[in-house]
This record gives C-alpha cells, structure tokens and sequence, in this order.
C-alpha cells in the first residue's frame, strides 16, 4: 500500500531531526491544487471530479466542463447545451459506471397513478372510480 509504518526509539527522538523541509513549487503541475490551477486551467485530476474526467465518457466530461468553465453567458453554461446533451447520452451508454438519479423511479410512479388502468378484456380504458359523495355535517 501506500502507507509505510517505521518504529522509532528513545534515542531516535533525542537526537535533532536533520530534516530538511522545502518549500512547495506552485507551478509544479503534479501538486494538489483544488479543481483550479494557479494559472486558471481546470485541474482534471481534482478529487473533487469523483473520476468523471476519466472513464468511457471522460472526453465528453471534459468538454462538457470546460466549456462551463469559460462560459461567458449571462446564464452561465448556456452555450454548452450541445456539450452537456453529448455527456449524458454517452453516460446512458454505462448505467453500471453511471446509475441515474433515483428521480425516474418517482417519474415512473407519477405516470403510473396519472393513467387510468386498461380494462384488459375489452382493450379500453376503465374510468377511475368515484368515491360516494358525503354530506357534510353543516348541510344537515
């Protein structure tokens, strides 16, 4: 792994530590610097992208992105409707790298009560039942 476990002793922490620290570069590229780069640039290798930038659909993320990035719309983004339509249809390629939102079960629920059910022997549309109307108790 990664991780790499040393034991020191006593006489380890006695003696001065001879280390010498140096100062970080911050043009070197390979340097965590957030989802932005000193100079401006997108830093694809952001954690914060959660590996979107790589993958079957990276190239579309990426331009999709990008142009988000240096959109100058009022509503920003706007002009990269096309980029971000190419994404999504290349993430609907992997479902299994790329699951939807849990919005289309609510959809499909929705629809479901909205449609009256098929009266499947005579091939038409039954008529939701009307619940019996009450009388309130103030009309008595």
């Amino acid at each position: 792994g990664k991780d790499r476990i040393i034991f020191v002793t006593k006489e380890d922490h006695e003696a001065p530590s001879n280390a010498e620290l140096i100062a970080d570069d911050p043009n070197d590229p390979y340097e965590d610097h957030g989802l932005i780069l000193p100079n401006g640039e997108i830093n694809w290798n952001c954690p914060c992208l959660g590996g979107m930038a790589s993958g079957p659909c990276g190239e579309q993320f990426k331009t999709a992105f990008s142009c988000f990035h240096h959109s100058a719309e009022e509503v920003k983004g706007a002009d990269c409707v096309e980029q971000f339509r190419g994404m999504q249809e290349c993430m609907q390629r992997y479902p299994e790298l790329y699951p939807q939102e849990d919005d289309e079960d609510a959809g499909k629920q929705a629809t479901a009560t909205d449609t009256p059910p098929m009266d499947h022997a005579s091939g038409h549309d039954q008529e939701p039942e009307t619940p019996p109307a009450t009388q309130s108790p103030a009309s008595s």
